[in-house]
Order: structure tokens, then C-alpha cells, then sequence
């Protein structure tokens, strides 16, 4: 409870925003096992469930970093990110809705607008978290470990370079290489077990943004550590990436 406390109070607009798509996450993920609405042989509604649940994440996270930082203009920050994150999720499950696909769907010239919309959306979304991460790169924080600052910086560059790693997706209109989208995966996620997946390599280096501060604030404790495996764990995902681009699934 302190921690929910402390998030509301560190930004109260963004924690509504945050909490409002945890619930939306919790009526997707309800839907998806009570529904039959299926899209390439998965249920629709994990994807906005995904998609709300990692908005969640983000807003929280960014809220709580952005409050660090000396003279942040966080009304229009958090203006930017209700509406581009907000349009994205709810877009998604307007899709969802209709057993339709969100994304690579062209199918109209209406589809084809929205789905480039969205794709301006998280450009915009991701273009201000890079912002966010000059701000870090170029103030200091002496009330604040050095370690944890750099693991914030860190994580803020490897969620910048992997967001923007969904164009690749984009320019090919598929997440799988070496085999079509429907391809069995696992639960929910519906990563491929069979041939690369895009997708993987996104999430990996996309949630250094959550993963590398609460790894070093709580266990490393240490900058030149924290250095070391943020440079491990961009491996991890470059290496994902290069294995889903040769066509080879995660999980072979």
C-alpha cells in the first residue's frame, strides 16, 4: 500500500491512467477465457490484454522516474502518453472486438490509416522516453545511488533501441520469420515454437525498463555491475533478435 501510495503521489494523472488499464487488462484476460473470438487461432482479446497490461507497466514505471528529474513538464508528458498509449490499447480491442487484426491489417484504406496511426503514436511515445533518457544522461542526481541512476538510463536506451526494433515488424507486415503469424505458440504470449519470432526480442528489451532498476537497486548495488549485466542483457535480446531473423524459434 505504501508503494501504490507512493506512486499516486509521485503522479496521480499517470497512476489513474496506469490503473485504468490494469483493469482493462483484468476484462481482456476475463474475455479471453470466455469468449470464442479467435484471430489466427488465438483468442482476440489476449493481444489488448498484453498490450494494456504493458501500458501499465510503462506509465507506472515512467511516473516513477520522471519524478526524479529537475523542471520535467509532467502535464504534457502525461498528455502524450494517455493519448498515444491510450489510442493504441483501445484501438486494439475495438479490433479485438470484431476478430480482427490490429496490426499489419490493410485490408481497407480506413485499417490502413489506423494501423499507420498507431504506428505514429508509439513512434511519439518512444520518441519522448528518449528524451526521457537524454534528461537522465545529462542531469546528475546526488541524492540518488549511482547505480540506480545508471540502470534507469540503461533501461530507458534498451526500451528506446527495442520499441523502435518493431519497425522491422512493420517493413515485413509479419512478426515470424521463416513461417506465418498462425504458427502454434505458447500460452498467451503465442510467442512461435517453431520459427523466429519478432515479438520476443521487442519484449525482452523493452522491459529493461522495469528490470535493470529493481535488479540493481535491490540486489547489485553496485554501478559497475549494474553496467555489466545491462550489457548482458542487451546480449540477450540482440541475440534473440538475430535468432528470430534467421528464422529459428526461441524455443528450439
Amino acid at each position: 500500500m505504501d508503494f501504490i501510495t507512493e506512486l499516486k503521489y509521485r503522479n496521480e494523472v499517470l497512476f489513474y491512467f496506469g490503473l485504468a488499464n490494469l483493469i482493462a487488462a483484468i476484462v481482456f484476460l476475463v474475455l479471453a477465457y470466455t469468449t470464442s473470438n479467435m484471430i489466427s487461432g488465438v483468442n482476440a482479446w489476449f493481444k489488448p490484454f498484453k498490450f494494456a497490461i504493458s501500458t501499465t507497466l510503462y506509465c507506472w514505471s515512467m511516473l516513477w522516474y520522471c519524478y526524479y528529474l529537475p523542471n520535467f513538464d509532467t502535464k504534457l508528458f502525461n498528455w502524450t502518453i494517455i493519448i498515444t498509449l491510450g489510442f493504441e490499447v483501445a484501438y486494439i480491442a475495438f479490433r479485438a472486438g470484431r476478430n480482427e487484426l490490429s496490426h499489419f491489417n490493410i485490408a481497407t484504406p480506413i485499417a490502413s490509416f489506423l494501423f499507420s496511426l498507431m504506428a505514429i503514436a508509439a513512434t511519439i511515445a518512444t520518441l519522448y522516453t528518449a528524451y526521457v533518457a537524454f534528461l537522465f544522461s545529462v542531469n546528475t542526481f546526488p541524492s540518488l545511488p549511482s547505480y540506480y541512476i545508471w540502470a534507469i538510463r540503461l533501461g530507458l536506451i534498451l526500451f528506446v533501441v527495442f520499441a523502435f526494433e518493431g519497425f522491422a515488424m512493420g517493413a515485413r507486415m509479419s512478426h515470424s520469420v521463416g513461417g506465418s503469424d498462425d504458427s502454434l505458440g505458447i500460452p498467451i504470449f503465442n510467442w512461435s515454437k517453431k520459427f523466429g519470432d519478432l515479438r520476443i526480442a521487442h519484449f525482452i528489451g523493452m522491459h529493461a525498463l522495469q528490470v535493470l532498476p529493481l535488479i540493481s537497486y535491490y540486489f547489485l548495488k553496485n554501478t559497475k555491475f549494474t553496467i555489466f549485466i545491462a550489457a548482458l542483457y542487451a546480449f540477450l535480446a540482440l541475440h534473440t533478435l538475430i535468432q528470430a531473423l534467421k528464422g529459428k524459434s526461441f524455443f528450439a
